[in-house]
Formats: structure tokens, sequence, C-alpha cells
């Protein structure tokens, strides 16, 4: 047994004793999905319970499991406050009982740091190292480097040997870490997603302004499952993107991703977290092909626009004729969140031959059946702008492809308006006039 693997076997506690790090009014930061220290917030959760802790913040995002730590019994002695609104967390912030901290995700770590005090940052970690080092793995994004700059009281790791092992910058040292605790679970893995008629229209319009050696960052769902389908057949295609996901890997084992021409860290795959199957995590398990970076990092704009030819696709949810789109809520019940979206709208303009497109469907049908326009006059009541008009570089429906960035307001209604649903045209087209933007 080295030094490290003593040290490791000194720090080494139950959940329960990790957990009593946790002091009265702390602010307690962990990472994104996986990231989350499961069997620690857990305990802590019961503590809290138990009367014997009180005034936490818990700081996360982009939930996927389900904590002790949300059940109702404990709200108003636990403030959840989540950077990125997801399944396990939407309830309860719409219902006023958790809070949204608004932020993009390039932001996050210098918000920690500067904004607010961290007096214990926790995360999921991959086994340790014969060096006595631990690797974030799939969820680097703002955990890790929030640990590092923010100075905090005590770091818990929480060791999975079903968390990836992963290059870059993101390891913690068993010298730096006060606890840690042990809990092999299985990673949560996001189910199918099928591609709709939607998707395949917008995923090839979008695939059609794609060239070979482009830098791509694409999101989840099936509108980017359909764009991958329609990227088979190009060459020297590289990665920088905020979250790595599975059709990431079908595109690498159909040739169509080599890394070859990208003119910053060429060769290398990167990324900050990495969300979807068991494939994926075993892709990047110790792949000297992949690093996984801070969102400090990889999502700064002055980063990404190093990438010549980036390639941006962010789903928004509603968009108005003067060309501000709308993201991360509906009406003023937060949905999601701004995550990275504009970090990379704003990095893709910096890039020589960037493109940025956010997509979304013609229509929606309402609570009450009706059909309604996504395309709008004007933004709904309530609704957050997540990403300007002066931002907004191309918007994509199933009927094409919508150019605004530098165009005027004639342009910005005449482009959104031809790719509106037909139905609603006519109306656009009246409420522009009303409001004169057109004669």
């Amino acid at each position: 047994m080295n030094r490290w693997q003593e040290l490791y076997k000194q720090k080494l506690v139950s959940a329960d004793d990790a957990a009593k790090l946790i002091h009265d009014n702390d602010n307690v930061v962990a990472p994104l999905s996986n990231g989350q220290p499961l069997g620690l917030i857990n305990a802590v959760a019961q503590r809290i319970r138990n009367d014997e802790l009180k005034g936490v913040t818990y700081v996360a995002g982009v939930d996927v499991r389900w904590f002790d730590l949300y059940h109702k019994d404990l709200v108003g002695k636990v403030l959840i406050d989540s950077g990125f609104v997801s399944i396990a967390t939407r309830n309860g912030v719409g219902e006023g009982l958790f809070t949204y901290t608004p932020c993009r995700l390039g932001e996050t770590v210098d918000m920690i740091q500067r904004c607010r005090e961290c007096h214990v940052a926790c995360m999921v970690v991959s086994p340790m190292d014969k060096h006595g080092f631990f690797s974030t793995g799939c969820n680097v994004d703002w955990g890790w480097e929030a640990a590092k700059l923010s100075h905090p009281r005590s770091i818990i790791v929480e060791v999975n040997e079903n968390m990836p092992r992963t290059y870059g910058h993101n390891q913690l040292h068993i010298s730096e870490v006060s606890a840690v605790v042990e809990n092999t679970i299985p990673l949560f893995e996001l189910p199918p997603i099928p591609i709709t008629d939607k998707d395949e229209k917008i995923g090839r319009f979008i695939a059609d302004l794609i060239e070979d050696g482009s830098c791509i960052q694409i999101g989840i769902g099936g509108m980017p499952n359909a764009i991958a389908n329609f990227l088979t057949d190009r060459k020297d295609l590289g990665i920088h993107s905020e979250m790595l996901t599975d059709t990431m890997v079908d595109l690498y084992e159909a040739g169509a991703i080599t890394c070859s021409k990208k003119n910053f860290m060429p060769y290398k795959w990167v990324g900050s977290f990495a969300l979807g199957t068991s494939k994926l995590y075993n892709f990047i398990d110790e792949n000297p092909m992949v690093e996984m970076h801070s969102t400090r990092f990889v999502n700064d704009p002055y980063i990404i626009g190093k990438n010549d030819n980036m390639i941006s696709v962010n789903a928004t949810m509603e968009v108005d004729l003067s060309g501000q789109a709308a993201s991360e809520s509906i009406g003023t019940m937060q949905y999601t969140g701004t995550g990275g979206q504009l970090d990379f709208v704003q990095g893709t303009w910096r890039s020589k031959g960037g493109k940025s497109f956010l997509t979304l469907y013609s229509t929606y049908t309402n609570k009450n059946g009706e059909v309604k326009s996504k395309i709008v006059p004007t933004l709904s009541p309530g609704i957050f702008t997540t990403v300007s008009r002066t931002d907004v570089q191309y918007v994509v429906t199933e009927y094409g492809v919508a150019s605004l960035k530098g165009q005027n307001l004639r342009t910005r209604v005449k482009e959104l308006i031809a790719i509106a649903h037909p139905d609603f045209r006519p109306r656009l087209e009246w409420e522009a006039r009303k409001m004169n933007y057109i004669p």
C-alpha cells in the first residue's frame, strides 16, 4: 500500500459520517446529473429530517435522479437551488418550493466563486489511480473547478466504479479531499428518443449547411439525432461541445468524426459533461482522444470561437418577429435553463465560418387542443428571453431556415414568416404591419 492508498484509507468514511461535515446554513455545491453524489446527499437529507441540520442550500442542476432532499416534508428546512431545471426539480421550482438561479454555463464557476460562498463541494468521481488522483469523469461541468477555485471548507467525493476515468483538466488529488464515500451504482442513462417527421425535415435543413471539417456542438433529442443521421457521409468533423452524446459516438463509428481538421486542439474531442447511455460512458472511459474540461473553459465564447467552422445547434421554444428567442420557460414557469446556449451562439459568431442554429417546430397544441404558432409577433407575457435578437443567427423550423444576424426588421419579418406554419403567415404579416415593422 503506497502513501496515497494509505491516505485514502484514512479518509474513507460512511455517507452518514461524511454528511456531518456539512454545517447549518452551508451552501453545498454539486455538479450536474451523474456528478451528484446520491449516497451523500441522501444522508444529508436524513440529518435534516432528524433536525440535526438546518438552513442548508443545495446547488446543482440537470437533476436526473430523485434525491431524498427533494421530499416535500423538507421544504423550508433546505433550499434546492437549480442552475438548470430538469425532470426531478421542475415541479418543485414551478410550485415555488425550490428556486432557480439564472446563469449561463460558461460563467457558473465564476458566479460560485464571486457571487456566493461555497462551503462544501461534493461530487462523484472514478476510483483513485496509483498516483492518488480521482477523475470527475463524465461530469466535470461546474463542480470540479468550483471546488478548485472557491476554497470550500470541505471537498467530499463519492467514488463510483461506474464513473468513467477521463483525460483533460478534471482531476482531484486525495490530498485535496476532506472525505471519501464509496457508492457504486449504475449511471443514469437516457431512454431512446424517437425522431419525428418534423425532426427529420429540420435535421436535413441544418445538415445541408454543415461542411466537411466543421466542428460541431449538438444537444440531445429527436432533432439532434436526425441531424446526425444526415451527417454520416461527412468527413473530418470535429467536436467542441459542452455535452457529449451518443450520436457523436455513432458519427465517429461511421467515420465522420476524426477531429483531424480542428485548428484548435486538433485530434481531440473537447467536452464538459456527457449524458447518454453506457455506450457513451464506455467510449469516453480512458479514451485519450476525449478531453473533459470545466464549463469555464469549454463554454467560454472566446475559446469556442478559436474553432474554425464551428457549428452550434440548440433548441428554442418561441421566437418573435424581431428575432428574440425564448428557450427556457413556459410563461413564467422555468422549464429548463439558459445552459450553454448563449455561450455557443456568441462563440460560434466569433468562429471563422461559424454558424449557430436555433430550432423549433412551427406550432404547438395547447392544453385546450388549440394549435398555436411558435413564431409570434411579440414574446408571450412572462416568458424569458434567452438569446437576444442581436445574437440570433439562424432560426430553423420544418419549413426552412431564417437568416437573421445583421438583418433589419423588414428582412427579419420576411425570413421568419417564411418559416412559420402557412396557416399563421397572414396573421403574422398583419401584426408586423400593425407594429410598423413593415409598410
